[in-house]
């Protein structure tokens, strides 16, 4: 009898089974299209791989500060496809560039492209947005992958771009070409007009301008000094003074004078250049033999009035480099110090670094005849900003090739996975470590990555540490306090690894800055419309708001709550407000990029005071309607 119901059920399996097997053939479905480049060349031999959503979601994890190289879950496609590989749906193109891939189940998918030559860098055009098979079955898909940069590819320039590519002529305009800029004489390929008050900062000194360098706190950081337009009441704090003054020929100069020894012999140097000033600050750079050294910030927002060192109207940087508190005397700064060991691996197009037999170093970049300024001494002058190459590589290649052949010499960002797209911005936007052992991911060559490169290429060939040290970020582990950490930010929410969108810097802002928006955004996003966000995300704020809160409010913009200014760069925005439990309240002027909601009594925060783990960034721009203590 026993043995009777086990056929008996078998056999009603076996013709379920029967009954279901025409049901998912009629359902399965064929995605078919090409593969190819932006020369219309076709991609032969490549595989396109159907990637899982499901499987990009479950990579999700909760933001930390940990950064890690050599891990299996920050590649939301690479990643995935070491450990699924020949589990997905896939299929190979043909010598047109075609491929077929054959019953595809239900779900939503990823479409990746791994090319086997030697001219085409993975993921493609259609590799962060995941659809459902029949939406990919709809039609053939016509996917693009970009080009690789050629080993023996050289810059050339942002002028030699632009003489092909003048549509994008307003990236001269955005604040990664004003960086860096000659005191008294922008370059040709500079154009201020977007930032009126760019120069506030600098007006200032040219008028001339005495600053008090006092309270010196060896305990803190680049800011150990105390800098006020006025002496200081306490005569004894005073170290040293820091005298700007327009000379003769035209160029600004400063004195430094020892306020502790008056025999101390004055020094003066001339300030070469700024550095900043579009949006919260601007420092200045002053040559020392054939190297630049950064010195004073000038806080746009700032204030004489504000106790806080770092809000009032300058801001100390690098003082110490000037006075030696040991020995009470005025000093030149440290060689290894230089601008161009410490900093302008970000800043410089085609940056290289040569040491010398003598023990010193020359710093390059890419010549252009409308650089900055000539600092090789080779009689043309050098790009000393962002350029097109920082991003796309060097374009010896492309400018040479034919242009059937140009698409597979450059790297379009737009064309590449997240995660390869992600680490050019990163490494600049993140705060590692390089193989200098300062803030520069330069590899064991002083070379900044070759775009299309992987993000764990970039993480074990060109850091020595991955990303922001601990103290970079709040007592909570996890909200960035320190500038240039927006990327660290991204790559660590949600928006990065999920299973419908993965997200890249460029899906929200322009680097080309034809908007012509404020921090090169695609879209408004605080209009009334909620423009930028509302690109993506339908949601109605009263009805959003009283869900989350228990109220509706109407006049707020979803960056309010979701984009709070955790950082700080220069004094930051608004004057403070006290709340009842008698702390004042700043906003920041560097927004988070984790997209999350930080909360004012930080109670979930493991191991740390509730509201300690982090100032309440939020406060002013909630200011406007409530009390900070009821907040």
């Amino acid at each position: 009898m026993k043995r009777m119901k086990i056929l008996s059920w078998m056999s009603a399996t076996a013709v379920l089974a029967l009954m279901v097997a025409p049901f998912q053939a009629a359902h399965a479905q064929a995605v078919s299209g090409t593969v190819k480049d932006a020369g219309n060349q076709a991609v032969a031999g490549a595989t396109v791989y159907l990637v899982p959503a499901a499987d990009v979601a479950k990579l999700q994890k909760a933001p930390s500060f940990q950064i890690r190289r050599n891990v299996d879950d920050d590649e939301p496609m690479e990643d995935n496809l070491a450990a699924n590989r020949d589990k997905y749906a896939q299929g190979v193109t043909d010598a047109k560039g075609a491929f077929t891939i054959s019953k595809v189940g239900g779900g939503k998918f990823f479409v990746y492209v791994q090319p086997t030559d030697a001219e085409h860098s993975p993921g493609g055009d259609h590799a962060n947005k995941s659809r459902t098979a029949a939406e990919l079955a709809a039609k053939p898909l016509a996917i693009q992958v970009t080009g690789k940069v050629p080993g023996d590819a050289v810059a050339v320039g942002s002028s030699k771009c632009l003489t092909c590519h003048s549509k994008y002529a307003d990236v001269k305009k955005t604040l990664h070409k004003l960086g860096i800029s000659v005191v008294g004489k922008p370059g040709k390929l500079q154009d201020h007009s977007r930032f009126p008050a760019f120069n506030a900062g600098l007006s200032k000194l040219m008028a001339g301008t005495k600053l008090y360098l006092h309270g010196f706190d060896k305990s803190r950081g680049f800011d150990k000094y105390v800098i006020s337009e006025k002496p200081p009441a306490d005569a004894a704090t005073l170290s040293f003074t820091a005298t700007f003054f327009k000379d003769q020929d035209g160029t600004l100069k400063f004195r430094t004078e020892n306020a502790k020894d008056p025999k101390d012999p004055p020094r003066i140097y001339p300030v070469a250049m700024t550095y900043g000033g579009g949006l919260y600050k601007q420092r200045y750079l002053y040559r020392v033999g054939d190297a630049t050294y950064p010195f004073l910030q000038f806080n746009t927002e700032g204030s004489e009035s504000h106790a806080d060192r770092t809000r009032k109207t300058w801001r100390d940087y690098h003082g110490d480099w000037l006075f030696n508190e040991q020995t009470g005397k005025l000093v030149d700064p440290p060689v290894k110090k230089a601008f161009e060991i410490e900093c302008a691996a970000c800043h410089y197009n085609g940056y290289s670094l040569t040491p010398t037999v003598a023990g010193g170093f020359v710093a390059g970049a890419v010549n252009d005849p409308n650089g900055e300024a000539d600092i090789d001494g080779d009689g043309m002058p050098n790009e000393l900003n962002i350029g097109c190459e920082n991003c796309h590589g060097a374009g010896s290649a492309h400018v040479r090739a034919t242009k059937t052949k140009r698409g597979a010499t450059i790297v379009n960002p737009r064309k590449l996975a997240a995660e390869r797209a992600m680490v050019i911005c990163n490494q600049c936007h993140s705060r590692p470590q390089g193989m200098m052992k300062n803030d520069q991911p330069v590899n064991k060559e002083n070379r900044m990555l070759t775009p299309g490169i992987s993000r764990n290429e970039y993480l074990v060939n060109h850091t020595a540490r991955e990303d922001a040290a601990q103290k970079d970020f709040w007592g909570d582990g996890v909200h960035s306090k320190a500038h240039h950490q927006q990327g660290t930010d991204l790559l660590r929410s949600k928006k990065y690894i999920n299973g419908n969108q993965t997200l890249t810097c460029a899906d929200c802002h322009d680097p080309h800055g034809t908007t012509g928006l404020k921090h090169q955004v695609k879209m408004e996003v605080r209009d009334a419309k909620n423009s930028l966000c509302a690109s993506c995300h339908q949601v109605e704020v009263k009805a959003h708001t009283a869900k989350a809160v228990g109220v509706e409010h109407e006049e707020i913009n979803c960056i309010n709550c979701h984009m709070t200014k955790t950082m700080q760069t220069g004094a930051g925005l608004g004057k403070g407000r006290e709340g009842k439990d008698g702390k004042n309240y700043w906003m920041n002027d560097i927004t988070s990029h984790l997209f999350d909601v930080p909360r004012k009594t930080n109670a979930a925060v493991k191991g740390v005071e509730p509201g300690k783990a982090m100032p309440i960034p939020y406060t002013n721009a909630c200011g406007a309607c409530h009390d900070a203590g009821n907040l």
